[in-house]
C-alpha cells in the first residue's frame, strides 16, 4: 500500500471509531507506532482535523466526514456473495436491507462493471433452504448497538413459555443458529436464547448500562459447555472430511488406518455425540470408551422400537 492509499485508510480508520489508540492503528495496518505519528501528523498538516486525549487516543473531529466512497468491482463482487450467503442465515427482512445496501453499491458501478457483477450472481449458489423462524436480527442488533431493552416470551427445551425482559450483549452463531447473549432480570444472570425461540420481540425505549464488556469471540472459546470427554472413533475416509467439518468441539488427533482414519474427538456430552455419529451409519465406528458405545446401543435400540410395530 502506498502512502496515499495508506492516510485515506488512516482517515476512513478513525472515521468509523469514537477512539483509537496509535498502538491499535499501528497493530491494524501492520506498521510501526512512529510511522503512525508521522502519518497522523502529515494528515494534520493536510487540514484533517484529528484530535488527540492523553490516555485515550485520537479522533476525529465532529462532523468531519469523506464525501462518498466509490466501491472496487472487487468489492462488489464480495458483497454480493455476503448477501447469498446470509440468505441461509438470516430472515427475510434482514435480507432485504442487505439487498438494499447491494443496489446502492450497483448504482455507482459502471455499466460493465454491472454487467459482470449479474453474471457472477446467475453463477453462484446455495443450497435452496427455507428462511428460518427466528427473531428478526436488525431489532436484536439495534438493542446491542445502542443499548435498549428488549422485552419477549420465550420457549425452552420443555416447551415452557415465559415473558423476559433483557439486556442485550452479543449474538452469535454457532450450532446452526443464531443465539442472543443477554442479562435476563427474570433470572438475575446471563443467558443464552435461541433467536428460532423467541416470540413477541418489541424494543424499548430505556436505555441500560452494559454489565460486562461482552466479546463474542472470546464467549464461542470460552462460554460453551468445555469438551471434557474423549473419543476414539475410526471414520470411513469420505466420512472424516464430514467430520472436521461437522465436529464444532474439535478434533485432538488423527491417524491413518488401513480401514480409515482414526480420531480422537472432544465431546462435552455423550448423548449429543452419539447422536451425530449414528447419522453417519457404518461410515463411523467406536473404538473407546465404552460409555460412547452403551449410549449408541441405547439410541439404536430407541429408534428401532418406532420401526417395530
Amino acid at each position: 500500500m502506498n502512502r496515499i492509499d495508506r492516510l485515506l485508510a488512516l482517515i476512513l480508520y478513525l472515521q468509523s471509531r469514537r477512539t483509537c489508540t496509535a498502538e491499535a492503528m499501528a497493530e491494524h495496518f501492520g506498521l510501526s507506532v512512529r510511522t503512525i505519528y508521522r502519518d497522523i501528523a502529515a494528515l494534520g498538516e493536510a487540514g484533517v482535523p484529528i484530535l488527540a486525549e492523553a490516555g485515550v487516543g485520537y479522533s476525529l473531529m465532529k462532523g468531519y466526514l469523506l464525501p462518498p466512497v466509490n466501491f472496487s468491482e472487487q468489492e462488489a463482487y464480495a458483497l454480493s456473495t455476503g448477501v447469498m450467503l446470509a440468505q441461509r442465515m438470516t430472515t427475510h427482512s434482514y435480507n432485504e436491507k442487505m439487498q438494499s445496501a447491494l443496489d446502492k453499491i450497483k448504482a455507482v458501478l459502471p455499466n460493465a462493471a454491472k454487467h459482470r457483477l449479474e453474471v457472477l450472481a446467475k453463477g453462484m449458489a446455495t443450497p435452496a433452504t427455507e428462511h428460518p423462524q427466528q427473531a428478526d436480527l436488525s431489532v436484536l442488533q439495534q438493542a446491542i448497538a445502542r443499548q435498549q431493552l428488549l422485552s419477549f416470551d420465550y420457549q425452552n427445551v420443555s416447551q415452557t413459555q415465559s415473558s423476559r425482559l433483557v439486556e442485550a450483549a452479543g449474538l452469535v452463531f454457532y450450532l446452526g443458529r443464531w443465539h442472543l447473549i443477554a442479562w435476563c432480570r427474570l433470572r438475575q444472570d446471563f443467558r443464552d436464547f435461541r433467536t428460532d425461540r423467541i416470540q413477541n420481540l418489541q424494543l424499548h425505549s430505556e436505555l441500560f448500562k452494559a454489565r460486562t464488556n461482552f466479546d463474542a469471540k472470546d464467549f464461542l472459546q470460552h462460554g460453551t459447555a468445555p469438551a471434557q470427554l474423549k473419543a476414539q472413533v475410526v471414520f470411513a475416509h469420505a466420512a472424516a472430511d464430514r467430520a472436521r467439518r461437522e465436529w464444532w468441539q474439535g478434533i485432538t488427533s488423527e491417524q491413518q488406518q488401513p480401514e480409515g482414519i482414526l480420531m480422537t474427538i472432544n465431546c462435552s456430552n455423550w448423548s449429543v455425540l452419539a447422536c451425530w455419529l449414528l447419522s453417519l451409519g457404518t461410515a463411523a465406528k467406536v473404538l473407546a470408551p465404552e460409555e460412547l458405545k452403551q449410549e449408541l446401543r441405547q439410541q439404536s435400540q430407541t429408534i428401532l422400537a418406532l420401526y417395530s410395530s
